[in-house]
């Protein structure tokens, strides 16, 4: 689905874990991008990435939106926290119970039918590496979006920042690489 939409904007999606992230007040939280992990179009999206925009938005006084489906006629709550970490962009936000769409929403994340986070952005800085793959350096973004189908299916609702996870497991692993190369040359 990346690509369509308004112009310049693409969309990256996330999908949503067992461990739902819902409570009763329609919070929701977990990761819509992952730093280096390649999405079924072959982009990666690289540490700090979204900063830029970031810094904008909120000099700017804005926040990023929370779309049903990268439908810019149906926002269904507000991004409360979105920031980047080591492990790639967090978000968490309300679902409006004022919002009809909204409260259909929690009733297919509560299901299980929904279970998907999309980023829709522009993409402003990015490379090839040797396999032919975007890296994305800088990238504009305007909205995270719950989705049916995430580009990115890895990633759940609820993913969480602890090193239980592979990712958390993975920069554990690039850690101790390093800490042993730095040892070996001593």
């Amino acid at each position: 689905m990346h690509g369509d939409g308004p112009v310049g904007l693409e969309h990256k999606f996330r999908g949503f874990s067992d461990d739902l992230a819902l409570e009763d007040d329609l919070v929701i939280e977990g990761y819509a991008s992952f730093f280096g992990d390649a999405d079924q179009g072959g982009d990666i999206v690289e540490p700090g990435a979204y900063a830029a925009s970031l810094a904008r938005l909120k000099a700017e006084g804005r926040r990023v939106k929370m779309l049903w489906q990268h439908d810019p006629a149906q926002p269904i709550g507000l991004w409360d926290e979105v920031r980047e970490d080591g492990r790639g962009l967090f978000v968490k936000g309300r679902l409006l119970d004022s919002v009809a769409r909204a409260r259909e929403a929690a009733e297919l994340i509560r299901a299980g039918a929904i279970d998907g986070l999309s980023i829709g952005y522009r993409t402003r800085r990015a490379t090839k590496d040797s396999k032919g793959r975007r890296r994305l350096h800088e990238l504009e973004l305007w909205e995270v979006s719950l989705v049916t189908f995430p580009m990115l299916p890895s990633a759940r609702l609820g993913a969480k920042g602890d090193a239980a996870d592979p990712h958390g497991l993975r920069e554990l692993a690039e850690a101790l690489r390093g800490a042993r190369q730095r040892l070996a040359r001593i």
